[in-house]
């Protein structure tokens, strides 16, 4: 019934048009040692307890544009929370930089759960938040970890990668993935090779997930970032935006939230 609740509160907020009250607010919190800087968004004009959703970033680190997405998922009737990965909400400005952070992330698995854990906690105790119904949603670097904790049985409802890297050295298995599984993946994306692709698709299929891979036509790595054109002139990067994917792809998430959490 709550989730019932939930969807029809989401229903009315699109269709009225009702005026949102986005809040927005830089939250610290720890992980281990590692200080965390990370950022919150939710709608204040609604009462009541309401999903979770993480937000894991680029390899650039916990920028604007991680912030603003937390503020969209606001917008639709969601609490957000833009994670830190790298700490003290460090920022990458050279593909160097960022690929120094965020191997540093991926080969030290355990911390990288650590931190993801410690933002999961922050976000399930915010007196906006259902701690029940929390999903994880992250962008090309962030894509792999949210898929990397979904795959170590972390209690998600739902994980949707967006351009995210698909290859893994910790395959799921049978009965251990909890949450539901969306992949939004750039038909022409240059850093995800069909090899992963159909590695991803064994994985999944053999270990059981409730899953779902759609690929965007004409959409390169990175094609929901506005900014992802001036990356690729400025760093020689095959990346880009696609407006019409970054459209088609939020309309396949907000389905796949919405069913989730209606169920």
């Amino acid at each position: 019934m709550k989730r019932l609740l939930f969807a029809l509160l989401l229903l009315l907020s699109w269709n009225t048009g009702a005026a949102a009250a986005i809040i927005g607010e830089p939250v610290s919190y720890k992980a281990g040692e590692f200080s965390m800087q990370g950022y919150l968004a939710y709608d204040d004009s609604i009462s009541g307890k309401r999903p979770g959703i993480l937000v894991v970033h680029e390899w650039w680190g916990h920028n604007e544009y991680a912030r603003q997405r937390a503020r969209m998922f606001a917008e639709l009737g969601y609490t957000a929370l833009a994670v830190d990965m790298y700490g003290d909400g460090r920022e990458a400005d050279h593909p160097d930089d960022a690929g120094k952070f965020a191997a540093e992330v991926r080969q030290n698995m355990p911390a990288a759960t650590q931190r993801f854990v410690a933002a999961m906690q922050v976000l399930q105790k915010h007196p906006t938040v259902d701690p029940e119904h929390i999903a994880a949603i992250g962008y090309c670097f962030g894509g792999g970890v949210v898929l990397e904790m979904a795959r170590q049985g972390l209690d998600l409802d739902a994980v949707v990668s967006f351009h995210g890297s698909l290859a893994t050295t910790n395959p799921a298995v049978p009965g251990v993935i909890k949450a539901r599984i969306l992949v939004c993946n750039g038909a022409d994306d240059k850093m995800v090779t069909p090899e992963q692709i159909e590695a991803f698709h064994r994985e999944m299929n053999a270990a059981g997930v409730d899953y779902t891979f759609i690929s965007y036509p004409n959409a390169k790595h990175s094609f929901t970032n506005p900014g992802a054109d001036i990356y690729a002139e400025r760093f020689h990067l095959p990346v880009g935006y696609n407006a019409e994917a970054d459209k088609k792809s939020w309309q396949d998430m907000q389905k796949f939230l919405q069913e989730t959490f209606a169920k």
